[in-house]
């Protein structure tokens, strides 16, 4: 596996971008959360994703927060760039004009709400790529978009574009995944983008995962990750076990204000979300809370 490619094996975590209570981004909070995440071990950073709430950020926004995550990580681990979007052209100038120096690769989500047929998933990622040197991380996740990267159409990308280094597969669907894996070519990456799937999918073969819960519990899981990925399935399942009721509480009302619960719980940054996203409903937070009790006497 080539260097370039291997910084992307592991865990990767999706960065939330912490606002404070005026709707500024909270760059203090955001330093903390950088060195909390980097400390507990994580292989790479992944910024301006959906957990980074990217679609209600400014173009001016984003680039300050690129400029601002390349110098706080000052080359300690790689930074991988969500840029996607439902529109190729605007997609392809945001790859030639985002200030990239220092970022190692560009993650970009299947074109959303047109529901374009798979030729027309393909023309698109084929004009990103066409548009950039870096690596590009495909990512499917049909329940935010809508529409699906098939099978066929991530293999038909992994092989005629060697830029083209790995899919995020948060379509659920595993027969899909064990597809990709049993026939990608070398040196293409699948990587888990549902933490609550990443150990099955290890055990399948996957390179790793962009999870959500490494930003509350980035040694947690970046250790259970490494053992997957070692074959110690029997303890990676003990640290799987003792976060999954975690991993689903921060999802039941709504990505990321339930992992924003759960920093603010732990000091990291105030729960504040942009709309049109709301915090979480009073329940899923006391539950957060009972199930962080619960982790931290473990």
């Amino acid at each position: 596996m080539s260097k370039e490619i291997a910084a992307f094996r592991g865990t990767g975590v999706a960065i939330i971008t912490p606002f404070k209570l005026v709707d500024t981004i909270d760059y203090s909070a955001y330093d903390r959360i950088l060195n909390h995440v980097i400390d507990g071990g994580v292989d790479y950073i992944v910024a301006l994703g959906t957990t980074g709430e990217a679609p209600t950020l400014s173009k001016q926004e984003k680039h300050a927060f690129i400029g601002f995550t390349v110098a706080k990580l000052a080359g300690r681990i790689p930074l991988v760039v969500g840029i996607g979007g439902n529109n190729t052209s605007e997609v392809v100038e945001a790859v030639k004009t985002m200030p990239l120096d220092g970022v190692e690769g560009i993650l970009s989500v299947s074109p959303y709400y047109n529901k374009p047929k798979q030729e027309g998933i393909y023309q698109h990622f084929k004009a990103i790529a066409e548009s950039t040197q870096l690596p590009l991380i495909l990512y499917t996740v049909p329940g935010r978009t809508g529409g699906n990267i098939s099978a066929e159409t991530t293999l038909r990308l992994a092989n005629d574009f060697s830029n083209i280094v790995g899919i995020k597969e948060a379509s659920g669907n595993l027969d899909q995944i064990y597809q990709v894996l049993k026939h990608r070519p070398e040196n293409f990456l699948v990587i888990s983008g549902d933490d609550g799937l990443t150990l099955p999918m290890l055990a399948a073969g996957a390179d790793g995962v962009i999870s959500v819960v490494a930003n509350a519990y980035p040694k947690e899981f970046s250790t259970m990750v490494k053992l997957g990925l070692e074959g110690d399935f029997e303890n990676a399942r003990r640290i799987h076990f003792q976060l999954i009721d975690i991993i689903n509480a921060l999802f039941a009302d709504g990505s990321p204000g339930g992992i924003k619960a759960l920093l603010q719980l732990k000091g990291l940054c105030s729960e504040s979300v942009r709309l049109p996203l709301v915090t979480i409903n009073q329940n899923t937070r006391d539950l957060i809370h009972k199930l962080k009790q619960q982790i931290d006497k473990q």
